[in-house]
């Protein structure tokens, strides 16, 4: 979510990727890659400190590694190779490893493995392997672990009964998903054997994946679905940016613009209105349906043409407003998914659509948006469950200002929201589990302004400043903007050490990739069709291929270092390293060098650089 400032973020676990320093981290943030304090129930009497393991991340460059274990007879098979990789990697039976899917993607092959007991999975205990199309190994990733003991995995605790008690203790109901059963690493090592199960409360905007020890009937960990936002409004000035987004055309939007045909036919076969069963005229379709309650706004005159005209002088809530705030939601969706598309967000990557046209994923999980969601204000989230159940995006009005203001027609705040179900989904392979200690969920928010920052981008990069017309401020809602700057943007590697917060975590991360598109743009000039371009040279094109192609490289739930690695790898697996000198200067020069470790900064880059 974005971070605005009357609700905090609710995300859990991380996972670490050290290299090696004797430095000490502070005890604040000493658990940032493995831990997250979560505090729920309806009264706030329930407090976990959920945990994950530490997760390992290795590169193999350009060359990749000719693993004589990833080849058989027959031809390359990504279940066979991926498990004996990762068997022989880590040293361990091929019998304590369960393939659980993979993702084909344009310069990669990816495998998604868990840990298992005994034939029965380790929730929190998962690995990566990905491949080049010849059967090289390009990266692998793993938090799998040495259990230093292990729960009867016979349940004493009936489904029935810890589904009671997930209900009780976190003020919801069983939404009707698959429990399943599942070990849980714990931080003494020792695996519980626990139910899992969703809860959701509509009303209070919760939904989490609840894990009860199947033996104590006792609440031990949960993973949350919703990112929220949160203001931390900072003190300096920026510049005040426009509440549209310029080369985002089509519709009716907020401010008199009028676009035409905005659907991408490659990312949306049958357009934004049809699912292939169900034709509509209403903001309703195969990647959204967008609507203020349960109603979607309908088209104002045939041929699907969605004409509202906004008044910010109005009340929100006057019908017009209404309707075209509705109509930019969908169309920001809309736009989101065919763009994420076109950049590998694809279905076999876990993407949200209702027809997946037989390309892989599951569907039946289009967005829902709700547009002026009453359950809150100052604030908007965003849902990510598993692949094959709908992401749900909310939006909520903003009373900073009289009369309010709907944070619907503010772009970046609309694409903060939309990212959270794209990085949620690829990081993890579609798990929706992947970002959820204090630094990886972090990073989720740090991606989310990222995409909002990158879709503001003109020839010229500017410094970017998020949430402005909201509160009416041109501070924004963020600490600094967002800069090359070290004097407008101080934010650095070891500034975490001071943050305990996700979004103001996610400050640091989504500065540091805006100095990267900076560097890349002025290295390798700006496209002005990026969305239906993403075969161009330039660096607004690049960046985008590198954020999403290293989102399916990254660990379940990576820090800055793994994340740094992952984005170092993606350039080596479709730009054969061409940037790899460029990357590792810009992530040097915020204190993420070669032997950053434990939020202590270095500058080092690799020798050639």
């Amino acid at each position: 979510m974005a971070s605005f400032s009357k609700l905090l973020s609710s995300v859990l676990i991380a996972l670490i990727y050290a290299s090696t320093t004797g430095a000490t981290p502070l005890l604040s943030t000493s658990k940032h890659a493995t831990h997250r304090t979560r505090t729920l129930g309806a009264d706030g009497s329930l407090k976990l400190e959920t945990f994950h393991p530490e997760s390992i991340f290795e590169g193999f460059g350009v060359e990749g590694l000719d693993h004589s274990l990833t080849r058989r007879a027959g031809g390359f098979d990504i279940k066979t190779a991926s498990v004996s990789f990762l068997a022989s990697k880590l040293g361990i039976r091929q019998n304590d490893i369960q393939f659980r899917t993979s993702a084909k993607a344009e310069v990669a092959q990816h495998a998604f493995l868990k840990q298992q007991i005994n034939g029965v999975p380790v929730a929190n205990a998962v690995a990566n392997v990905a491949f080049s199309d010849d059967g090289k190994v390009l990266s692998f990733s793993s938090s799998f672990v040495k259990p230093s003991g292990s729960a009867n995995q016979t349940p004493t605790v009936s489904l029935s009964d810890a589904i009671a008690t997930a209900e009780k203790a976190l003020d919801g109901a069983h939404n009707g998903h698959p429990a399943t059963l599942e070990f849980l690493i714990q931080p003494d090592g020792s695996a519980a054997l626990t139910h899992v199960i969703q809860i959701q409360n509509d009303r209070a905007g919760t939904w989490v994946e609840a894990f009860v020890d199947a033996h104590s009937n006792n609440v031990v960990s949960v993973t949350d679905f919703v990112a929220k936002s949160s203001v931390s409004q900072g003190v300096a000035a920026g510049t005040f940016l426009p509440v549209l987004i310029v080369f985002f055309m089509q519709y009716r939007l907020p401010g008199g613009i009028t676009v035409f045909d905005p659907q991408d036919l490659v990312a949306s076969p049958l357009g934004w209105h049809s699912d292939g069963t169900t034709n509509t005229t209403v903001t309703a379709g195969n990647n959204v349906f967008a609507a203020k309650g349960s109603t979607a706004t309908p088209q104002t005159s045939p041929v699907l043409n969605f004409i509202y005209d906004d008044n910010f002088g109005q009340a929100p809530t006057t019908i017009t407003n209404v309707n075209a705030a509705v109509v930019n939601v969908f169309y920001l969706v809309n736009t989101v998914h065919d763009l994420t598309y076109r950049y590998g967000f694809t279905e076999t990557t876990f993407n949200f659509q209702t027809n997946n046209f037989g390309k892989g994923g599951i569907g039946n999980d289009r967005v829902t948006a709700s547009v002026q969601d009453p359950a809150g204000t100052d604030n908007a989230d965003f849902s990510t469950p598993p692949d094959g159940q709908s992401g749900h995006m909310r939006m909520f009005l903003w009373d900073f200002t009289s009369p309010a203001r709907d944070g619907a027609v503010e772009n970046d705040i609309v694409i903060h929201e939309n990212t959270h179900g794209v990085t949620n989904r690829m990081t993890g392979g579609g798990t929706a589990r992947c970002l959820q200690t204090t630094e990886a969920g972090g990073m989720g928010e740090g991606w989310s302004d990222s995409m909002a920052d990158w879709a503001s981008q003109g020839p010229t990069t500017v410094d970017f400043v998020l949430g402005t017309f909201v509160i009416n401020d041109p501070a924004g809602i963020r600490s600094h903007p967002y800069s090359t700057s070290a004097t407008t943007n101080p934010l650095r590697y070891s500034s975490l050490k001071t943050l305990t917060e996700v979004h103001d975590i996610g400050e640091v991360w989504a500065n540091i990739l805006h100095n990267v598109y900076a560097s890349l743009a002025t290295a390798h000039g700006w496209s002005a069709t990026p969305r239906k371009n993403p075969g161009g040279t330039e660096g607004n094109i690049v960046f985008l291929h590198l954020f999403l192609d290293a989102l399916l490289l990254q660990p379940c739930n990576p820090t800055f270092l793994s994340a740094r690695d992952a984005w170092i790898q993606a350039d080596a697996n479709r730009y054969a390293g061409a940037n790899k000198c460029l990357l590792w200067n810009v992530f040097a020069s915020r204190g993420l060098g070669v032997n950053a470790a434990n939020h202590n900064d270095d500058s080092t880059v690799p020798a050639g650089c």
